[in-house]
Order: structure tokens, then C-alpha cells, then sequence
């Protein structure tokens, strides 16, 4: 099998191609043959040595596929070979074949292809449990996405279109606000162009009610300043690169609330009905990802690079259809 090996901790240019020995899974794992490899802004940290899991090199980068099961260990009678499966992990994904545990896959529906499946799941998973559990945001609710072109954030444009949100996108070019407006955002700021609290304050004259901030930086504080009293404001990542600092003192006078998002933060039957919900969206085309770029394995480096050079417009995908 082929894969993209991290043989040291670095850019994403120390990642490299090798062929490594086929492997068997043991009991309650199957093999899956990867089809599509999402690539995801913590993959970038992960090869650096600079996310909050450690992972000792050499290891396979990628954290979310899709592909076709090829073979099963005893225990995993739930899957068979020739099923159609997506999942997530640490790492292991930039490759021909990963092995992983029969609990931790999902049949991908029919009339989903494995490229829409492996873009889906992480993305919009967070974007919408944030909407949906973190920020509470109901119909009618005035929204700030931050890196509003990137997979998370285009994911929470779209799915606060579908929720009935009124958003407002802010992003590094106008070619990814172009790609937000397509997908339903009223106003567009670039946060390049000019002074972004002042551009907040034209575009939201009353303030907003949430902020999904997957970004950091120095768009945290004046997105924050912009909620009216009583909003929310959600913490799902830091593509920036840096943790912002906020002046507690803001939450004292505006009354705002601030949290972190992550998935086992949520009650295992609101975990479902989200899942459900978005499952639902899936299957009937009401939701679909964006793929804006996609690499062969060989250019897995690229791809990464790509990601962490912000230039990401939706998705980024590793193709290894042809493996």
C-alpha cells in the first residue's frame, strides 16, 4: 500500500510517499480501501508537533475518509466487505488502506459518493452542533462566521442558511466571500480591507446574537465586541495559528456568554438527533459540501501546504480513487 509518512515533526513539505506492508486488522477492526482523505487544519498541527495530542513520527497524517471495506476482523459483524463506510481518527487516512475500529464507521448513504461523504463529517458535524447546541441559534438570529471560506466556516454558512439565520461572513479574500454569498451569506466583510470592527458595526448597527469563530487570532475581539448583551460567542479552533486574549471585562459588561465547542461535550441522545438531523440534510441534498481543491496522494504536501497557507475554499480532498 502507499502512503504520506511524517518522519519527523516540520512544514507540510517533510511529508513524504512510501510504500508500506499491507496491514491485517485484528479482532473488532476492519481495512478500509480510502477512496477520498479530507484535509483538516489540526493534520497541519499534528505533522508540526504543535497540536494538544502528540503523535511520535513516523506516522500516517489524515484524520477524516471515506472509502470500501476490504476486509473485517472477528468481531466486526456489523460491516462487510464491499460496504461503503466514512470515519475519522488522530491520523492514518493519507493512505491506500487504513485500519480502524468497526465502531468508529458509518455507512455512507446511498446516492452519497465517497468524495461528498469523506468532506462531510468533521465540517459540518462541528459547524452544526455549534449552531445548533453551543450557540442555540434559532430563525431569525444575526450570525458572525469567522473564516467564513474555510470548511467549518462556509459549513456553518450554509447550514445557518438552512436554520433560518441571517449571516454575516468575514474572510481573508473576496473570492471566498464570493463562495459564501453563493451559499447564503447577507453581509461580506474582508477582513483584509479595512478595520473590522468599524465594518461590524455598519453591517450589524444592533449587533449580533452568535459568533462561530473556528479562526482566533486577532478577529476574535472585535467579533466578540460586536454580540449584543446577551449573545454567544463559540470557540471551535484556532487556523489562525494564534489563541487569542480576551478582555474579561467585555463578558462582564456586555453579559455575553463565551464557550468551547467539542463533540463529547454533548449528551449522547442530543449527539444523535444532531446526527440524525444532519444525516437527513445529507441524503436529501439540502446540505452539501463545498470541495474547492483536490490533490492526488502524491501531492499530499501541497495539499497541506495549501491548507495551512489559509488558502482552502470549502474542502480540500486527497483523491485516491485511483489506489
Amino acid at each position: 500500500m502507499r502512503a504520506a509518512v511524517c518522519p519527523e515533526y516540520g512544514p507540510p513539505e517533510v511529508v513524504r510517499i512510501e510504500e508500506r506492508p499491507l496491514p491485517t486488522p485484528a479482532a473488532g477492526e476492519v481495512r478500509v480501501r480510502v477512496r477520498a482523505a479530507a484535509v483538516n487544519y489540526p493534520d497541519v498541527l499534528l505533522i508540526a508537533g504543535k497540536y494538544q495530542i502528540s503523535v511520535p513520527p513516523p506516522f500516517v497524517p489524515g484524520s477524516e475518509f471515506a472509502g470500501i471495506v476490504d476486509e473485517t476482523g472477528d468481531g466486526a459483524a456489523d460491516l462487510a466487505v464491499s460496504d461503503r463506510v466514512t470515519g475519522t481518527g488522530v491520523y492514518g487516512a493519507f493512505a491506500s488502506e487504513v485500519i480502524v475500529p468497526a465502531a468508529g464507521l458509518r455507512r455512507i448513504p446511498d446516492g452519497v459518493d465517497e468524495r461528498t461523504a469523506a468532506a462531510f463529517g468533521v465540517a459540518y458535524g462541528t459547524a452544526y452542533r455549534a449552531l445548533r447546541s453551543a450557540a442555540r441559534a434559532k430563525s431569525g438570529d444575526e450570525l458572525i462566521v469567522l473564516g467564513a471560506g474555510g470548511g467549518v466556516g462556509l459549513a456553518a454558512v450554509q447550514l445557518a442558511q438552512h436554520l433560518g439565520l441571517s449571516v454575516t461572513a468575514i474572510a481573508s479574500s473576496d473570492e471566498k466571500l464570493d463562495v459564501a454569498a453563493s451559499y447564503g451569506a447577507r453581509n461580506l466583510i474582508n477582513h483584509r480591507s479595512g478595520d473590522v470592527r468599524s465594518a461590524l458595526r455598519v453591517a450589524l448597527p444592533d449587533g449580533a446574537d452568535a459568533v462561530i469563530d473556528p479562526v482566533g487570532g486577532e478577529l476574535s475581539e472585535p467579533a466578540l465586541r460586536s454580540l449584543r448583551r446577551g449573545g454567544r460567542f463559540v470557540t471551535v479552533g484556532y487556523a489562525s495559528g494564534v489563541i487569542p486574549r480576551i478582555p474579561l471585562n467585555l463578558v462582564l459588561v456586555k453579559g455575553v456568554q463565551i464557550t468551547g465547542f467539542q463533540f463529547q461535550d454533548l449528551a449522547p441522545d442530543e449527539f444523535a438527533c444532531n446526527e440524525e438531523e444532519l444525516r437527513n440534510l445529507l441524503i436529501s441534498g439540502q446540505v452539501a459540501p463545498h470541495i474547492g481543491a483536490t490533490f492526488p496522494l502524491t501531492d499530499t504536501a501541497s495539499a497541506l501546504r495549501h491548507v495551512a497557507d489559509g488558502k482552502a475554499l470549502g474542502k480540500v480532498l486527497i483523491d485516491l480513487g485511483g489506489d
